[in-house]
């Protein structure tokens, strides 16, 4: 968006073009909560990962294809994304979920095993399409995420499906990736209806007729999804369809859906200030190799890669002998590991002030990484297994939804942290990661102190739902 005309781009402004990433990512969780309701209600979760996948990989060709049919359809292709996405993210999840009785100690150790996974995609996708974005190729490197999801379309149909349900098979059970609750009605009306009133929409910014502001539109997107999921949890909690057990799974879902958004807050300053940090304060040179700075990106999926299956076994390790702790308990390790990651950066920067305009050494952004990476390992697959765990039945597209808003939450708030600091000169930077540090290790001491209540409160609402 920001590349200019001549080199293939758009050239857009950076407030434009960052207002509507903002709104695209915001969007991309968002669309969860309703695309888990579907895929709970109408479609089933095998159908909908299908169609989502289907609907993201024409997004992405639509984007691709923009080259030649104009910008417009670049907008497409971004809403086809997010559509697409909000059916994939939360079935995908709640089948891996799906694979798991309850009670098996192995379900948190499953989820960082998946969560894996997604990170050897986006390993690969910053190799690959790094490539074309270099050359200044975008449409190719669109294309060619299009043409990957098509893919794995292939692989899934020919391959996974068929695996699942011989697994179903094999353990006498009955697919709830394929199961719907059935109780609402006239369901597709409502979607046709929807998506009619999307492409008006479109056509209307498309033509003029409709004016549209990217900022004021990013702005509100915090409020709107804040009170989306306090309004859904507000219907559950007085809806008579739910016994009391259920209502206390929601309760502890909701706490664990704060403390996601509370962590990505602060995990999402790597796009902007870890970025820049790399870019312009540190010594980018080792052993006469220039590195690019983009590589740092790399370097979260490839600790993710090397550290997941050593995480699982742990979790399992600790769960056999008794010893696992419960999900606010690991909510709190990520955020202290986390924090300690910032801590590191507020001495990096604090070195580029004494040194009088030197580089910092490249170490400390490593380090920095693997430390906010082991957080996310501890918080982020524990919180999709805690989703499918604890959501009611006929509820786990919608927890896993409500979860995935949670991380759109935390990048908004991320921007609003963000904004009140001068982050593009080294002297706003100390002061930006000590704020993080202590915001992290103020939410972890709240967790740890709800980490027994909740315990509890979770002990009871299993008693309760084995003695009905």
């Amino acid at each position: 968006m920001v590349a200019t005309v001549s080199s293939g781009g758009f050239g857009f402004d950076e407030v434009t073009a960052s207002a509507i990433y903002g709104i695209f990512a915001g969007s991309l969780y968002l669309a969860a909560v309703p695309g888990g309701w579907l895929a709970d209600n109408w479609l089933g979760q095998e159908r909908a990962l299908w169609w989502g996948s289907i609907i993201i990989a024409l997004g992405h060709l639509c984007i691709a294809l923009s080259a030649m049919f104009g910008m417009t359809l670049f907008f497409v292709g971004l809403m086809c994304i997010v559509l697409g996405s909000g059916l994939f993210k939360t079935c995908i999840s709640v089948m891996v979920g799906a694979l798991y009785p309850k009670g098996d100690a192995r379900r948190d150790s499953g989820f960082t095993l998946f969560y894996m996974g997604i990170n050897i995609g986006a390993l690969l996708a910053a190799l690959i399409v790094g490539v074309f974005k270099e050359k200044g190729m975008w449409h190719v490197g669109f294309g060619v995420g299009g043409l990957g999801m098509l893919a794995s379309l292939l692989i899934y149909r020919f391959s996974a499906k068929k695996t699942l349900n011989r697994y179903a098979r094999a353990k006498n059970i009955t697919p709830e990736w394929e199961q719907t609750t059935g109780l609402f009605k006239n369901v597709g009306r409502w979607v046709a209806g929807f998506l009619a009133l999307l492409v008006a929409i479109t056509l209307l910014v498309a033509t003029g007729i409709m004016p549209f502001n990217p900022e004021m539109v990013a702005q509100y997107m915090t409020y709107i999804i804040a009170a989306v999921v306090i309004l859904y949890f507000a219907v559950m909690f007085i809806s008579p369809r739910l016994d009391k057990a259920d209502k206390l799974r929601l309760l502890i879902c909701f706490i664990l859906i704060i403390g996601s958004t509370l962590f990505w807050s602060s995990f999402e300053q790597q796009p902007t200030s870890f970025n820049l940090f790399a870019d312009r304060y540190t010594d980018l040179n080792v052993l006469g190799f220039e590195v690019p700075s983009i590589w740092f990106q790399s370097l979260n999926p490839l600790f993710i890669l090397i550290l997941a299956p050593i995480i699982s076994i742990v979790w399992v390790k600790l769960a056999n002998r008794g010893l696992e702790p419960n999900s606010m308990v690991k909510f709190a390790l990520g955020m202290l590991l986390a924090a300690a990651g910032f801590a590191l950066m507020i001495f990096a920067s604090k070195s580029i002030l004494t040194s009088d305009g030197g580089l910092a050494s490249p170490l400390w952004l490593v380090g920095s990484l693997l430390l906010l990476t082991l957080g996310e390992l501890a918080l982020s697959p524990v919180g999709l297994s805690a989703m499918t765990k604890l959501a009611p039945k006929g509820m786990q597209g919608q927890m896993m939804g409500l979860f995935f808003a949670s991380i759109a939450m935390g990048n908004l708030v991320a921007a609003f942290f963000g904004g009140h600091v001068s982050a593009d000169k080294i002297e706003g930077l100390p002061g930006l990661f000590t704020m993080m540090t202590t915001f992290l290790v103020v939410t972890a001491v709240i967790l740890l102190a709800l980490a027994k209540p909740i315990n509890n409160m979770l002990q009871k609402s299993e008693h309760a739902d084995t003695l009905s």
